[in-house]
């Protein structure tokens, strides 16, 4: 197998519900990141052997490989191919798995990966159409308990002995690490900025505006937490609420993979190596678990532990998930999304792996760091995860 480099990496802002993306096309936003991602690299966008983009809700602007047709709305080379991966909220990072794949394998030798999700126009659920026939057959519930997002969050809190206080602290931790991040300037590098469309009252075009800093982040004290109601108002002893999960947003990321012998080649400085990436599978009826043995099994793969990793970035689908996951991986969460994550920056599904691996790398590259882990749990009871070492 090729050594396989990261050479460039980006994200668009992750927009909130019906803020500044909220009438930006999937194809044209995702577009915005890819063109940009090209530019930024120096590379021409013909050299590429595959793109492979992520996308959950493949409906209306987000249907007929959204992947496609946002490199070919950006004005890029009609001869490269692109499809798009649905692996729920993993889809981006599974889309890189692939990428990584393909180039590692010498199926090609330059391919870029990302995703995209614009929930304010396309929602979560969308491409469940119950009239067609239900997701989950009687043959699967015979073998599984079918469970929502919801229900298992709450589930694995009470099996990992977390309190509605214990939520409540993490979340004022995601969101105080995301504020003091932007007031920074952490992420202003990695973002693209974007001319995204301004419409009236009447829904009329009005012009456009810039959006290039995330607008998730939001005031938030223990005691403002505490007045919230739980997620599950029927459901006894529920504890998550909308401040203790993973906000509704609009995002895309890409991310530019090569041989580190094609990018010598074209006199190119690799930012990364991929040291691994996979996706396993967990289980299904506390669906959200997939980041504790996705975590054991690429450090034990690559003979590495959790001491070594400098940087890592989980995702906070909800908070729970990541309190879990430190409990049984006995992690530092002082190496934990020190810049803040989904709680507080948001989670737009198909773009979200993307942007954590983005996010990984440029903190590696201003702190010094070596090893930078991105996991997420997805849908269906599955984990990812992904290992770059700083170059």
């Amino acid at each position: 197998m090729s050594d396989v480099v990261i050479v460039e990496a980006v994200r668009s802002a992750v927009g909130k519900r019906r803020g500044g993306f909220a009438h930006h096309l999937a194809p044209d936003l995702f577009g915005d990141v890819l063109s940009a991602l090209i530019t930024r690299s120096g590379v021409d966008s013909g050299a590429i052997g595959q793109v492979i983009g992520g996308c959950v809700n493949q409906v209306g602007p987000q249907s007929g490989n959204v992947t496609r047709t946002a490199w070919l709305a950006a004005g890029l080379d009609q001869g490269v191919a692109a499809s798009t991966v649905h692996a729920q909220c993993g889809s981006s990072q599974q889309a890189f798995t692939l990428a990584y794949g393909l180039v590692a394998g010498g199926v090609v030798d330059a391919a870029v990966a990302g995703g995209v999700e614009t929930m304010s126009s396309i929602p979560m659920g969308t491409s469940v159409m119950p009239d067609l026939g239900p997701a989950k057959t009687p043959r699967y519930e015979g073998h599984y308990e079918v469970t929502s997002q919801f229900e298992a969050a709450d589930r694995i809190a009470e099996a990992w002995g977390l309190s509605r206080r214990d939520l409540d602290e993490f979340a004022v931790l995601s969101q105080g690490r995301a504020a003091e991040a932007i007031a920074q300037g952490r992420f202003t590098g990695q973002i693209v900025p974007v001319e995204a469309p301004v419409v009236d009252d009447e829904g009329n075009a009005a012009g456009t505006r810039t959006v290039e800093t995330d607008e998730g982040p939001r005031p938030t004290t223990l005691e403002g937490l505490e007045r919230l109601k739980v997620n599950q108002k029927e459901r006894p002893g529920a504890l998550h609420t909308a401040g203790t999960s993973s906000q509704i947003s609009d995002g895309a990321s890409a991310l530019l993979l090569m041989t580190a012998a094609r990018a010598d080649a074209l006199g190119l400085t690799p930012r990364a190596r991929v040291v691994d990436s996979i996706l396993v599978g967990s289980d299904p009826v506390m669906l959200l678990t997939g980041p504790i043995p996705a975590t054991g099994a690429i450090l034990e793969r690559n003979g590495l532990t959790l001491d070594d990793v400098d940087v890592v970035e989980i995702n906070e689908a909800f908070a729970s998930v990541v309190l879990a996951w430190q409990r049984e991986h006995k992690a530092d969460l002082e190496k934990v999304n020190v810049n803040g994550g989904a709680i507080a920056l948001g989670h737009p599904l198909g773009a979200t792996g993307g942007v954590l691996v983005t996010k990984a790398l440029n903190e590696l590259e201003r702190t010094g760091g070596r090893y930078g882990l991105v996991t997420m749990c997805v849908g269906g009871g599955m984990g990812t995860g992904t290992l770059i070492e700083r170059l």
